[in-house]
């Protein structure tokens, strides 16, 4: 950011400063933006540096990719713009889970950023830091989540949990995140089983056999106990462990009390799209619930998250914080999630391409330009506050 600290960039300033900043360099020194500004040009440079592997990983989703596709259709809420209502400070910032956070935007858990770039979550980590855009790491991370915390010191950290069938190494897993300094704990609910995924199956890829994406389990305590052998003298055994007890299909609501008894954090659900889940999880002590398709790699055909998110932001109002991904593209969709219930959203595909583009710089661009969008189209809507988007800001098109 041209020597600036994020402090020297206030959020009511960010987007202003941001394209200031990009037309300058191309007007007065010559220089192009080195980094793609659509989403579409930043995927396809990255597909050129990507390994078919990392491709048929993180491209696309579940079967025929109906969800995958209607992820990214936000047109049903069209944003209504006000005039002249005073938007030349405007507050980014949002409290969430009892923090502040600098911005409504969160980097969501991805798996196996090793694929993508030799630092893999170190990279995603150190832009997050730069900018104080919390990050939440995946179980299925390419580095132990030690090291990740590490990477991200004070930036808000969260951890994404896949329940183990071994109560052993899912009790580890959970200590472990609340000694590494996480703040919160997401426990993702939509993968009871594995999804029928079209790219992975066509080339019999699946990243975990080859001991992938499973540093968190082969750095911890309780798995190693349960090998005859440690992982670097067996990892073939390890790996067959991993997958033996990756995921627990017989898990209800009154299981989640498990996760409560080990841990005083604040516990989000992640992969509600039924406005009953949402009060279920509620009930069953959760602080947070995040709609969510996983990026349409599970379900085939299921209903989308920007249409499940009113009704579930409906279903628990006050009582718990509602997050979202899935399909966020452009700050655009962002401020139309924000406006339909969401408290912050996270971002997924455009951070991982921009980490396959060019690293932990990659991964900054995105942030930055993501930010600047949200800020930018707050300030056209007529929206000096992220706490004052509503649904007053948006109109669904059936209704016009």
């Amino acid at each position: 950011m041209d020597g600036e600290s994020p402090a020297d960039v206030h959020s009511e300033q960010f987007g202003v400063k941001h394209i200031r900043r990009i037309y300058r360099e191309g007007m007065f020194e010559d220089r192009s933006p080195e980094f793609p500004v659509s989403f579409s040009e930043l995927r396809e440079e990255a597909f050129e540096r990507m390994s078919w592997q990392a491709k048929a990983y993180v491209h696309g989703g579940a079967g025929t990719d109906e969800t995958f596709e209607r992820n990214k259709d936000f047109s049903q809420w069209r944003i209504v713009p006000r005039m002249l209502r005073g938007v030349a400070d405007r507050d980014l910032s949002t409290d969430l889970l009892g923090s502040t956070h600098d911005y409504p935007l969160m980097v969501t858990p991805l798996g196996v950023q090793s694929l993508l770039h030799e630092e893999g979550e170190l990279a995603t980590a150190r832009a997050c830091a730069q900018l104080d855009v919390p990050f939440v790491l995946s179980s299925l991370s390419s580095t132990p989540m030690e090291a990740v915390a590490d990477a991200l010191g004070d930036t808000p950290k969260w951890f994404q949990y896949y329940w183990a069938a071994d109560d052993d190494v899912a009790r580890s897993f959970l200590r472990r995140a609340e000694a590494a300094g996480y703040d919160a704990i997401v426990v993702t609910v939509d993968a009871p089983t594995l999804g029928w995924r079209d790219r992975l199956l066509r080339k019999g890829y699946y990243p975990f056999l080859e001991g992938e994406g499973v540093a968190n389990y082969f750095s911890d305590p309780a798995f190693r106990d349960s090998l005859a052998e440690p992982p670097e003298e067996n990892p073939e055994a390890a790996v067959d462990r991993f997958l033996s007890i990756f995921g627990d299909a017989s898990l209800t609501w009154e299981d989640l009390a498990f996760v409560r008894e080990q841990t005083d954090l604040p516990i989000v659900i992640k992969g509600v799209l039924h406005p009953e889940d949402a009060r279920l999880a509620v009930e069953a002590g959760a602080d947070a619930v995040q709609v969510s398709t996983h990026g349409g790699r599970q379900v085939d055909g299921s209903i989308a998250a920007i249409e499940a998110l009113p009704g579930v932001a409906d279903a628990v109002g006050d009582e718990a914080t509602v997050l979202f991904d899935s399909g966020i593209r452009r700050g655009s969709h962002a401020f139309k999630a924000l406006a339909l219930g969401a408290d912050t959203v996270m971002l997924g595909r455009p951070f991982a391409y921009g980490l396959a583009h060019s690293g932990r710089a990659g991964v900054e661009h995105v942030l930055e330009n993501t930010i600047s969008q949200i800020d930018l189209t707050m300030g056209l809507a007529g929206i000096d506050d992220v706490d004052d988007i509503d649904r007053a800001a948006v109109r669904d098109a059936v209704s016009l």
